[in-house]
């Protein structure tokens, strides 16, 4: 049990990292995105309101195929409510997690999808 304490405090400490060093505005929102076990899910934050203002998500949707599939869906998703949203600039936040795999698929299908960030 020690070893989970131990990872948990050391992802709270690089999460902790990244957030200082990353902060949504109303032009430029945070892309914030949050993937367990089983869903993944992405929000665009304004920080200095405190609102988001889109989010997609996998939970309560039937969708099928590899996680690194969803994720792909998820951006794409994500990146056409912000045109929706006349957002075209984004700040990404990686919450802590390295940046390969689920989230680099995410990203790339946002990046594909016009998202600059």
């Amino acid at each position: 049990m020690a070893d989970l304490a131990k990872k948990t405090q050391n992802k709270m400490l690089r999460k902790g990292r990244v957030r200082a060093k990353v902060s949504g505005t109303a032009e430029r929102p945070r892309l914030t995105v949050t993937i367990s076990n089983v869903h993944v899910s992405a929000q665009l934050i304004d920080d200095e309101n405190g609102q988001t203002v889109a989010a997609a998500t996998t939970v309560g949707a039937k969708v099928t195929g590899t996680k690194v599939e969803l994720a792909t869906k998820i951006g794409t998703d994500i990146a056409k409510k912000a045109k929706k949203a006349k957002i075209t600039a984004v700040v990404f936040d990686r919450n802590g997690r390295q940046y390969a795999g689920r989230l680099s698929a995410l990203a790339d299908a946002a990046r594909k999808e016009g998202l600059e960030f």
